[in-house]
């Protein structure tokens, strides 16, 4: 594995070189390098959870919030599941040499459209120390090289895992930097990364807003934005209050610290007698810190104990954490409104049992996944069946939503002739 004490731009240099021979490898001698990673991850656990451990006491010591170091936190089950999430992979289809078109031109030339990979994908996280197997495992199947740079705050168990990952994956027939690490912290090394024009061909970052604009910012080589999520439930007039107060509370509390949970609650003025006053309760119980606005506060009542004022700022927040705004609005129209104008294009929920309520919704929205009856916490590669993930994209061009092994390819048209000439 690349090494810190290798300038970021060698580092790239050397998964370039990478890169060239991951394209040409079988899809058994990919398959066989990852299962080698999963065994070594289950192995060599121990030394996993000692460096997470480091981290978390720091992550402590520094007073960061509880989500947060929930992101980061490493157990015995999360190191069992990035592993399963390796072998998922390997179940996974190879996308390289996937034919997408093929026809005979008018002058006999043979033509195919097929994947290829892009080559080397840079990845720029924080805190989960997860995306750092996620993101190679994905690479490796796709047929790219990988740039891991993480955060700080998960230095050790990064380094620790990238380690692995490289170690196992050479040893089973991977090129030396199919896996590469940039330790460092340091902005100087992110803008440095990020401007590789000729060696990385593609930067994701997953992060924070200063993150996404420091990038913006400095960037050579082509971005997707693995989005924040300003994530909305809207219970419909017609909504089954059960069901609307089930998915409510699963997509802000399940885990609060995600950019798939929901942020803010739309509630149909007609629905809200139903399911307010219960659904509110529930989640003060669970220690939702809940902001609202006026109307919603007089239609709870005496449940409205403990309620802060929602400001626009609460509308355009994404919390990440035990917060949620809560509205109650007059009509679909007024919460498709409220969702295009403060929501991230992440995913957005509807609850409702109107057919013609949830079409419009999910045609009127634009959002990278649209739920009907269900919480907006499934938007995830592995839910999807997609394995892992290298983040959720909100963009329009080349991937959206979950970014997996076929979002980590291009095409390349294959052309066959006889010795045709043009005229």
């Amino acid at each position: 594995m690349a090494t810190r004490t290798q300038s970021v731009q060698e580092i790239c240099e050397q998964a370039k070189r990478a890169a060239r021979d991951l394209a040409a490898l079988d899809t058994a001698t990919k398959d066989a390098a990852l299962a080698a990673i999963a065994d070594a991850i289950e192995s060599r656990s121990a030394e996993i959870l000692e460096a997470n451990q480091a981290d978390s006491e720091d992550g402590r010591a520094a007073n960061l919030d509880a989500a947060f170091l929930d992101k980061l936190a490493l157990n015995d089950q999360r190191i069992a599941q990035m592993a399963a999430g390796v072998r998922d992979i390997i179940a996974l289809p190879d996308p390289v040499g996937e034919e997408l078109d093929s026809r005979t031109l008018y002058n006999g030339l043979e033509l195919r459209k097929v994947r290829s990979p892009l080559g080397v994908v840079a990845i720029v996280y924080e805190a989960r120390p997860n995306v750092t197997v996620d993101a190679a495992a994905l690479a490796i199947k796709s047929g790219n090289a990988v740039v891991l740079r993480g955060s700080s705050a998960a230095e050790r168990s990064n380094a620790v895992l990238a380690r692995i990952v490289a170690e196992a994956g050479e040893g089973a027939g991977l090129p030396e930097g199919s896996v590469s690490l940039i330790g460092s912290g340091d902005r100087a090394d992110l803008t440095e990364l990020v401007q590789q024009e000729g060696l990385v061909d593609l930067v994701i970052p997953r992060g924070g807003e200063a993150l996404k604009e420091a990038i913006k910012k400095s960037a050579k080589v082509p971005v997707i934005y693995a989005a924040a999520g300003n994530c909305h439930v809207y219970i419909d007039a017609s909504a089954d209050p059960e069901m609307a107060k089930r998915v409510a509370f699963n997509a802000k509390v399940q885990r609060p610290g995600v950019c798939n949970a929901s942020e803010t609650l739309l509630v149909h003025c007609d629905a809200a007698p139903a399911v307010l006053p219960a659904l509110l309760n529930q989640l003060k119980d669970a220690g939702v810190e809940l902001r609202t606005d006026a109307r919603t506060r007089s239609l709870v009542g005496a449940h409205g104990d403990g309620l802060l004022d929602a400001t626009e700022e609460d509308w355009a927040t994404e919390y990440l954490g035990m917060k949620m705004a809560v509205k109650t609005v007059d009509s679909l129209e007024e919460a498709i409104e409220h969702v295009n104008r403060y929501g991230t294009g992440h995913s957005e929920a509807i609850v409702t049992s109107d057919d013609g309520a949830a079409h419009e919704f999910s045609e009127k929205v634009d959002a990278a996944c649209i739920y009907v009856n269900a919480s907006t916490r499934f938007t995830d590669g592995g839910e999807f069946g997609m394995g892992a993930e290298m983040g959720n994209s909100t963009q329009k061009l080349h991937a959206r939503g979950p970014i997996g092994l076929r979002e980590l390819t291009t095409f390349k048209y294959l052309i066959h002739g006889d010795g045709q000439i043009r005229e």
